[in-house]
């Protein structure tokens, strides 16, 4: 018997105890770089990508496609699905609502990376820190939110090729070219970089020694958000190595232009499991692509907390099944009147928003 875990269940953990799984799990002495790296599958229609991950008892993987031409379509270009099950049984626990879990766990990997440093620039601050975000999109405010869930935040600057209305979680909405953006870089506390795009988005030499920067947008070796100089200038804090050379971008091409010494990079687990201090007197950059761990981690304390816990019985397969009397389907399902393979239909988890990442 599994149990369904939605959108809901999923942000019902909260950014928190997101965070908290992520730094437990690498002070305990995880390693990210004996992770499998992500499968990506070439489809008619786009790409498909597996990400299987064990760790401590369980054994989960994100069944994930990315449909570019969805957009047209009115649908959702991204959609995943996440199988957690029990390490020793292989037995399947629960299927997760794969899109949520990706949101809630990508702001919650780079917070958990640098929120000591978070922590320090919030103290030293009478009101909060001041926050610029390049993307407006559930990843720019997952983002906020993440932090606002652990530090006082003044204010928050959104940053988009076009402009448009201030969202709610934002005090403000400028366009990439207007004169404006170059201010308030500079008086940034913390810069998130959280789009689509493929080349640099903030420029480097604006940046604060003391400010943080937070890039998840790309996870292409020949895509990046943030420039050499910027790179050069900074302590950069990597999920891991083997991922940060085959899928950061950012890493890969300041490596590739001779701005970034390979030897220089920080992982996560040296932060968190080995206690490697970072200078405070240098920008900090977090650049992260996604790695299946986190998805792991994050699973786990998302069963545990539970939700609703709709329970989803698995079937049975016999030889020769009889369907004239078949119960397979679940709660809250609907039989139709053809007893064939489409009888159980079940109903749709909440359109959660699209991750960048």
């Amino acid at each position: 018997m599994s149990v369904m875990l939605d959108a809901e269940d999923v942000f019902a953990l909260g950014p928190v105890a997101a965070v908290a799984a992520i730094r437990d799990a690498l002070t305990a002495g995880l390693d990210p770089e004996g992770d499998v790296p992500r499968v990506i599958l070439p489809m008619a229609g786009g790409q498909g990508l597996l990400m299987p991950s064990e760790t401590d008892g369980w054994f989960g993987v994100k069944v994930a496609t990315v449909a570019p031409g969805n957009t047209a379509r009115g649908l959702r270009r991204i959609n995943a699905t996440y199988l957690l099950h029990d390490s020793e049984t292989l037995t399947p626990v629960a299927i997760i609502d794969g899109v949520a879990l990706t949101t809630l766990r990508t702001p919650a990997v780079v917070v958990a990376a640098c929120l000591n440093r978070l922590r320090a620039l919030a103290a030293s601050s009478s009101d909060g820190l001041r926050l610029v975000v390049f993307g407006a999109g559930p990843q720019g405010e997952g983002h906020v939110r993440t932090i606002r869930a652990h530090v006082p935040v003044a204010d928050v600057t959104v940053v988009t090729r076009h402009g448009g209305t201030s969202p709610s979680w934002a005090d403000r909405h400028l366009t990439a070219d207007d004169a404006a953006v170059a201010g308030r870089v500079r008086s940034a506390d913390v810069v998130v970089a959280a789009t689509s795009a493929r080349e640099p988005v903030v420029d480097g030499r604006l940046v604060r020694d003391s400010a943080v920067v937070l890039a998840v947008g790309s996870h292409e070796p020949t895509a990046r958000e943030l420039d050499g100089v910027l790179m050069r200038r900074a302590t950069v804090v990597v999920e891991g190595l083997g991922v940060a050379f085959a899928e950061a971008g950012d890493v890969v091409l300041a490596v590739r232009e001779g701005l970034l010494e390979p030897g220089a990079l920080v992982t996560m687990a040296d932060l968190l499991g080995s206690g490697v201090a970072v200078r405070a007197d240098r920008p900090m950059v977090v650049k992260t692509s996604g790695m299946a761990w986190q998805d792991l981690v994050v699973a786990i304390a998302v069963y545990r907390q539970g939700g609703r816990r709709v329970r989803v019985p698995l079937p049975v397969i016999s030889a020769a099944p009889d369907r004239s009397g078949d119960t397979s389907c679940g709660p809250g399902s609907a039989r139709s009147a053809d007893p064939g393979p489409q009888a159980c239909s079940r109903p749709a988890w909440p359109r959660s928003t699209e991750p960048v990442s």
